[in-house]
């Protein structure tokens, strides 16, 4: 099973978080708020975002690329382990 099939729960909540955070942004300009305030929610989101493409990215590493069946102690393991946490540092 693909890990989005079986994640795909959780990833609907992020996405349903953001979809909010969106209609936040949007309600701000509606009601002509300040920048600041519309600037911290798009970051908001931003961040959002880049932690839900960090989730599907590091599945796909660990139930794609790398043999999820590998003992974690094996060279490959460690290689994805290492690509995870590039990633995840790269979209922070």
């Amino acid at each position: 099973m693909a890990h989005t099939i079986r994640d795909k729960e959780q990833l609907l909540r992020r996405i349903r978080r953001i979809r909010g955070q969106l209609e936040a942004v949007e309600a701000a300009l509606v009601a002509e708020q300040d920048c600041y305030k519309i600037l911290q929610t798009l970051a908001a989101c931003r961040g959002a975002l880049s932690g839900l493409v960090a989730e599907v990215i590091e599945g796909h590493i660990r139930f794609h690329i790398v043999d999820p069946d590998a003992k974690p102690t094996s060279a490959q393991a460690q290689a994805g382990q290492q690509l995870i946490q590039i990633v995840r540092s790269y979209v922070k």
